[in-house]
């Protein structure tokens, strides 16, 4: 049976989560590659190669619409929507009816991947997803992070428990520890009784169907969490025109997960905070079309109006890969304002490191 047919048969029958878990397989391979050129022109053939055409979603006007490309989510047998839906920036919107509008615009457009993380908002964020996909969880590749932030396998554990009961689920499609970005964290995460062993547990409990892991401070040490040659289905990294030039999750983390057939998962693609389109140094269409033209599975998007649920669906909807020549002007157009981390902060200062992380390690 072909991925794409066993996937929509897994949904229909609605198995039982250990029955999920034997009936995805791993399919696919992936192209080692390196070098920005390289991965250029794998997304190239692989955008001929995995976009999907699924149904043409209406609106609320029961008016057609474009479809939303699906990519493979690495090699895990899935396919989710080219754009995530982010949970952050959603979560703090003014109100829940608001939020709820924009939620189920997205779900009606064809956005199926939904991102989440226990600590966004205190808990809002998961709590209003829980009842904005009440009826509409089996439309949706639903992930959510756990952040114990080093503390052990117990806290992760009940973490999930509270995640679970506030998105008002039994399963998870996707857990990823969030934010690793200090330089022990690895090494707490992997220790006797740690959080990588709350993956482990919770996957082979089918609560979850698939494992990552999130960051966005140094590529060494997403590099150090892989060196653990752990089962990660999926990555999550910052990615965006100015990364090539400092501290590269580009040139060095992405080569590794493609050739390892680990999901990558894009974020912070206009800086985190929209600033270098603000300042007219790119625009909106250029920073995530950049980004797409890369090997990535999916990209996560902070929306939190419907006028950036619009926007960002225009382009993906009319999204073509870059060229390699394309991909290098940009970068070597924005190298200038790049070298010193000014246009990603998440990377040079602590402004995006979050509070419970830094208790936990010390920091005020």
């Amino acid at each position: 049976m072909d991925t794409k047919k066993r996937d929509r048969d897994f949904w229909a029958r609605k198995l039982d989560r250990r029955q999920i878990l034997k009936a995805l397989g791993w399919a696919g391979s992936v192209v080692a590659l390196s070098g920005p050129q390289g991965l250029a022109q794998a997304m190239a053939q692989r955008q001929a190669a995995t976009e999907v055409v699924p149904e043409r979603p209406t609106g609320g006007s029961g008016h057609a619409t474009e479809a939303i490309p699906r990519r493979a989510l690495g090699k895990t047998g899935v396919e989710v929507s080219v754009l995530c839906f982010g949970g952050a920036h959603w979560g703090g919107m003014s109100t829940e009816a608001e939020a709820m509008r924009v939620l189920h615009d997205a779900i009606e457009a064809g956005v199926t991947f939904m991102d989440n993380a226990w600590e966004y908002n205190g808990g809002r964020s998961e709590e209003w997803m829980g009842k904005g996909l009440q009826g509409r969880r089996q439309q949706v590749f639903l992930m959510t992070k756990v952040c114990s932030h080093g503390r052990d396998k117990k806290v992760a554990l009940q973490q999930l428990e509270e995640s679970l009961r506030r998105l008002r689920t039994d399963y998870l499609d996707l857990w990823q520890l969030h934010e690793v970005i200090y330089d022990d964290d690895p090494d707490r995460h992997f220790a006797p009784g740690g959080a990588a062993e709350a993956l482990l547990d919770a996957k082979r409990q089918g609560k979850v169907r698939f494992i990552g892991f999130t960051g966005h401070k140094d590529p060494k040490i997403h590099l150090k969490m892989l060196a653990h040659d752990f089962p990660f289905d999926t990555c999550q990294l910052p990615l965006n025109v100015f990364d090539g030039t400092y501290r590269s999750f580009e040139h060095e983390v992405l080569p590794v997960l493609t050739q390892r057939g680990i999901a990558p998962l894009a974020m912070k693609t206009l800086s985190g905070n929209g600033a270098p389109i603000k300042h007219g140094i790119v625009s909106v269409e250029e920073a995530l079309r950049y980004v797409l033209s890369l090997p990535v599975a999916s990209l996560v998007s902070g929306i939190d109006s419907p006028q950036v649920l619009r926007q960002n669906l225009e382009v993906v909807r009319r999204f073509t890969p870059m060229t390699a020549a394309e991909m290098e002007g940009l970068r070597s157009r924005v190298a200038s304002y790049a070298m010193d981390g000014r246009f990603e902060l998440f990377k040079s200062s602590n402004r995006y490191d979050g509070r419970i992380g830094r208790e936990q390690h010390g920091l005020s």
